[in-house]
């Protein structure tokens, strides 16, 4: 059963300040980091027009982002990633879905954490179903959130889940995961379900090698050695049947190792093209439409560090904002790039809950109150210099 959740509506207002915030992980959504950042303002400028505009870069996070800022949210129950039944959403908006991976097939999502067991077992079919159910609802274009993934399998799941038959030797389907990748033979494509799909991703792994998704991610989805070793055999299977049956040879393509592999699944077998994450959440939230009349816009994320000026959320929200000519402010739980360094990058300040409170199991236990003070100094120090810049 599907059940509808409540967006905000498309609408939206000019206003002097623009709070476009990733989730801080662990502590709030993105929704509720601008909730708090917006009720801190209003605390000295209670006339303060201000539009919260949540982001994410399509990891964790993202179809909540895009229900917040007025899509319509999809609850359907799929697949989990070790076949548990899982309850996960998406966002639709006219002929458009926003699928994250993590919802359906995340780490998240497995019911313990993650073993050898599931390593070698983990499966993207809940994808695939999310997926489905968004076509069956008049999708005709899929936005792949990439990331948090648990499994190694290629992606073969998600394909299974749209109509592919994986075989062994004997004609047989093969059980859910990358290991059983191995025993791979044959790909029967003749019923699968073809979508066009965008993968939004920052991942330039390839599928194979030292960078590549067994060996750099598995450890994490708690691969030992020797499942490794077999998960990178099941994908280079995969790949070497997609060359021989399909005359696709992706296995080098940055990004295809992107989800434990699902990124090569959807650029070799559905024709996918990948874009950076935020770029693309960024375009299908119409945030350069949101910006005009903006005098200043606040972003931030859990952690301002070095991964920050590589694609993540803020950075993207910052260069959109420096394009249209206005200054930005970066919020965080914790900043671990120097004031100078993030001012090179284009923002004019940035603050941390530890500016306030050094404790970091504090500043996530009380994230929300804390942004809030965060903000009231924000505006006591900051806002009326930024706001005057741009009258």
């Amino acid at each position: 059963m599907i059940h509808a959740r409540g967006g905000s509506g498309r609408g939206w207002r000019d206003g002097q300040v623009i709070i476009a915030p990733d989730k801080f992980k662990g502590s709030l959504t993105a929704a509720q980091v601008a909730e708090h950042l917006a009720a801190g303002l209003r605390r000295v400028r209670p006339e303060l027009p201000v539009v919260s505009v949540p982001v994410a870069d399509g990891g964790d996070g993202t179809v909540d982002a895009m229900v917040a800022a007025g899509f319509a949210g999809l609850q359907t129950a799929v697949t989990g990633p070790v076949g548990n039944r899982v309850v996960a959403s998406l966002a639709m908006r006219g002929e458009t879905a926003i699928i994250e991976l993590a919802e359906a097939s995340g780490l998240r999502r497995l019911p313990d954490r993650p073993t050898p067991v599931t390593a070698r077992t983990a499966t993207s079919t809940g994808t695939g179903e999310l997926m489905r159910t968004a076509v069956s609802r008049g999708a005709r274009r899929v936005v792949l959130g990439l990331g948090g993934s648990a499994c190694t399998d290629g992606g073969a799941g998600m394909l299974t889940a749209l109509g592919a038959r994986l075989l062994d030797a004997d004609g047989a389907p093969l059980p859910p995961g990358g290991v059983a990748l191995q025993r791979l033979e044959r790909i029967d494509l003749a019923d699968l379900l073809r979508v066009p799909v965008t993968v939004a991703s920052d991942v330039d792994n390839p599928l194979l090698g030292e960078r590549g998704a067994a060996q750099v991610y598995a450890p994490q989805k708690g691969a030992d050695a020797d499942d490794v070793v077999q998960l990178e055999r099941g994908l280079a299977r995969f790949a070497e049947i997609a060359r021989r049956d399909l005359g696709v040879d992706l296995s080098d393509r940055p990004g295809a190792g992107a989800a434990g592999g699902v990124g090569f699944a959807a650029i070799a077998f559905l024709g996918a093209r990948s874009e950076p994450g935020i770029e693309l959440i960024l375009r299908q939230l119409d945030f350069t439409d949101r910006l005009q009349g903006a005098r200043l816009v606040i972003t931030g994320e859990g952690c301002l560090d070095r991964q920050t000026l590589h694609g993540k959320a803020p950075m993207g929200v910052a260069k959109a904002a420096a394009a249209a000519g206005i200054p930005v402010l970066a919020v965080a739980g914790q900043r671990l790039l120097t004031r100078d360094m993030l001012r090179r990058f284009g923002f004019e300040d940035a603050y941390a809950l530890t500016d306030i409170e050094p404790d970091p199991q504090r500043c996530i236990d009380n994230a929300g109150p804390l942004l809030e003070q965060l903000a009231v100094r924000i505006a006591e120090t900051r806002l009326g210099e930024l706001l005057s810049r741009n009258a």
